[in-house]
């Protein structure tokens, strides 16, 4: 059952956070937290959500809230280093703030603030490598790409990679669609036996395509499973409504053929909680291990509402946080943008409450 909505907003502080680099054409990371009786969630969706996609972000973070994490089977977390669309020059800095990780992601591709080319991407590549010589890597693209625009990234990165010595783990979101993605593993699967294609980690040779957007943006999280889209998923906790239903998707993804790697949508120290307490009760691989997860984005932000988890051989610690008070004081939005989000919160909790009694 839901709570009260009246208990929710008497409950929700608003903050905005600086962040240290543009990330996401963010420069400011806004993020409702509620306090509820079992800790604290976060509801943060992006504002060009609307507000049905939006609702499953409230969800998660009335689950945190209200119901607590789910039973973890481990302790500390492996997480990736991020590399966000930076000069070359600067991504040696970016990587000292991920000590001990060993699998990068590097963010490619253009985007409306960033015109990065692939001779940009490629630099950004190579210098990650020059920073953790023999790193896995994945690269993000956020669906930037036609089919042949990605299968030439993957020819030129996926050189980039080798001939550093590293290992080219997958490609994230290269496409916007499901049938380009499908497209995409069938040319590069065949551009391995080539010879075209190399560095990448799939049998062959071939780089793995991974889904981001395909999952969490649509209606059906397996679509892209079923179609052949993807190699790899790449799960998020609020987009799908909470650290149990990552869970279950990330189970029936599994039994689909895909691995799954659990990220962050660039969450304050509260709403890494989700992520982290889904990646800590996801069962292990075959290996016994689980791939490194997306969720060491805390150090983007200049100030946090809690005092950041540390970094430890490239893990992170799954105990939840809770918020600083002075800090939440302190980073706190004006008025102005906490009556945005009260108002897009009530809207978003409409939806909820709609689907709760099937309206």
């Amino acid at each position: 059952m839901l709570p009260a909505l009246d208990e929710i907003v008497d409950r929700a502080r608003v903050v905005s956070l600086p962040m240290r680099v543009r990330f996401r054409d963010v420069t400011q990371r806004e993020a409702l937290l509620v306090e509820g009786p079992a800790g604290w969630g976060e509801f943060a969706p992006f504002a060009e959500y609307g507000d049905a996609e939006a609702a499953a972000w409230l969800a998660s973070a009335l689950e945190m809230a209200w119901q607590g994490p789910p039973q973890p089977l481990r302790e500390r977390v492996p997480v990736n280093a991020t590399v966000p669309s930076f000069p070359p020059a600067e991504v040696a800095g970016i990587l000292d703030l991920f000590p001990g990780c060993r699998t990068v992601k590097v963010k490619v591709g253009p985007s409306p603030s960033t015109p990065s080319t692939l001779d940009d991407d490629a630099a950004r590549v190579s210098a990650a490598l020059a920073a953790i010589p023999g790193a896995l890597v994945r690269v993000d693209a956020n669906r930037a790409w036609t089919v042949a625009e990605a299968y030439e990234a993957a020819r030129v990165l996926g050189r980039v990679v080798a001939d550093a010595g590293g290992q080219f783990e997958y490609m994230e979101q290269p496409c916007a669609t499901v049938p380009e993605l499908a497209q995409l593993r069938g040319e590069i699967a065949a551009g391995a036996e080539r010879g075209d294609i190399v560095g990448g980690t799939v049998a062959g040779g071939a780089i793995a395509v991974a889904a981001d957007e395909s999952i969490r943006r649509a209606e059906d999280p397996l679509l892209v499973a079923h179609a052949g889209g993807a190699d790899r998923a790449v799960v998020k906790a609020p987009p799908l409504g909470g650290p149990r239903r990552l869970l279950s998707v990330a189970a029936s993804l599994r039994e689909l053929g895909l691995d799954v790697t659990v990220s962050s949508a660039l969450d304050t120290a509260v709403g890494m909680g989700a992520g982290l307490a889904a990646a800590a009760a996801l069962p292990a691989g075959a290996d016994g291990t689980i791939p490194a997860c997306g969720l060491g984005t805390g150090g983007l932000f200049e100030e946090d509402v809690a005092e950041p988890r540390e970094l430890v051989d490239g893990t992170l610690s799954a105990v939840m946080t809770e918020p600083d008070p002075a800090r939440l004081g302190a980073l706190a939005a004006s008025g102005e943008r906490r009556d945005w989000w009260i108002a897009r919160l009530q809207r978003c909790y409409e939806v909820l409450a709609a689907e709760a009694t099937g309206a």
